[in-house]
C-alpha cells in the first residue's frame, strides 16, 4: 500500500495519540472534512474508542482488534479452539510456550492465551501491529478480570519474523512456533472477506513461506504448527509429521522432539 492510499484520520478526542501514530507510521494526518482532496482509500483512526482501519468508500465498518466482545468473547464463553489447542500438544499442567510469528489480528493467539498458554506474538506490519497493540491495551484495562488475565499472557513484538527467529539464542527458543500464512478468505463469510480485503491491502506481499518454515523448524524446541485451508497443499510442499483437520482449516504439525510427560 502506498502512502497516499492510507491516511490517519484526525479526531479531536485523540489528538496526541493520532499525531504520534502518524509520525511513527510516516502517514499523513488528515481532517475528515478534507478526505476528498487526499484521494485516500483507507483511513486509520479511532472508531468507538477502538483503533481501526476503514475502507473509506465502503459502508462496512472498520477492522479493529477487540478481545472483550464479539467473536473473541463468544469463543471464550461458549467454547472453541479445542483443535488448535490439541495441535499445540503439551499438558494442562505444563503449557508449552508459543511463538506466533504471523500474529495478524491476534485471534488465534487470544484463543491460546485463554487456554493458559503464554504467547509471544510477532507482526511484521507496523499498521496491523498498532491495531493489535491497541486491542491488547484495551483488554488489559477492561472491567473483565478474566480478559485482563488472558491479555497478560500475550506479548507483542513488531518486525520481520525471519530476523527475529535468526536472532534467537538457544536459551530463548520457544517450545512451539505457530504459523498462519495468509490465504484467500472464504466466500461464505462477508465479515472475513472485509477483514481480509483490508488486511491484504495493509500488509501487501506475503512472506516467503518456505524460508520461514525452514527457519521455524530450526528454532522451535518441540514442534512447528502451520494453519492451512483444509484442502490446500502443504506449505512449501513440506509434508508434516501429522495433521489435524476441522471443517474449514487444517493444522499441520512438524514434530521435532517429544514433550516430557
Amino acid at each position: 500500500m502506498s502512502r497516499s492510499e492510507l491516511v490517519v484520520l484526525l479526531d479531536e478526542s485523540y489528538p496526541q495519540q493520532l499525531q504520534s501514530l502518524a509520525q511513527q507510521l510516516q502517514l499523513p494526518l488528515v481532517n475528515p472534512d478534507q478526505l476528498a482532496d487526499s484521494h485516500a482509500e483507507y483511513g486509520l483512526g479511532f472508531f468507538q474508542q477502538a483503533l481501526g482501519v476503514k475502507e473509506l468508500a465502503s459502508k462496512a465498518g472498520p477492522v479493529s482488534v477487540d478481545f472483550t466482545s464479539g467473536t473473541a468473547a463468544h469463543r471464550r464463553n461458549m467454547g472453541g479452539g479445542e483443535l488448535i489447542v490439541k495441535a499445540m500438544g503439551g499438558s494442562k499442567q505444563n503449557r508449552p510456550s508459543v511463538l506466533d510469528i504471523t500474529a495478524g489480528l491476534g485471534r488465534d493467539s487470544f484463543v491460546l492465551a485463554s487456554w493458559g498458554f503464554t504467547v509471544q506474538m510477532l507482526e511484521r506490519s507496523p499498521i496491523v501491529a498498532s491495531l493489535l497493540a491497541d486491542g491488547l491495551r484495551r483488554a488489559q484495562h477492561c472491567e473483565d478480570f478474566d480478559v485482563q488475565d488472558i491479555a497478560g499472557r500475550m506479548q507483542l513484538w513488531q518486525g520481520e519474523a525471519q530476523d527475529y527467529l535468526v536472532a534467537l539464542s538457544d536459551e530463548q527458543l520457544p517450545d512451539i512456533i505457530y504459523m498462519d500464512p495468509m490465504f484467500p478468505p472464504s466466500k461464505k463469510s462477508a465479515l472475513v472477506k472485509k477483514d481480509m480485503r483490508v488486511f491484504h491491502a495493509i500488509v501487501g506481499k506475503e512472506q516467503d513461506g518456505s524460508e520461514l518454515l525452514a527457519t521455524a523448524r530450526a528454532k522451535a524446541r518441540h514442534r512447528v504448527v502451520v494453519k492451512r485451508p483444509k484442502k490446500s497443499t502443504y506449505l512449501a510442499d513440506q509434508q508434516p509429521s501429522f495433521s489435524l483437520a476441522g471443517k474449514a482449516v487444517r493444522f499441520d504439525i512438524y514434530s521435532l522432539r517429544a514433550f516430557v510427560k
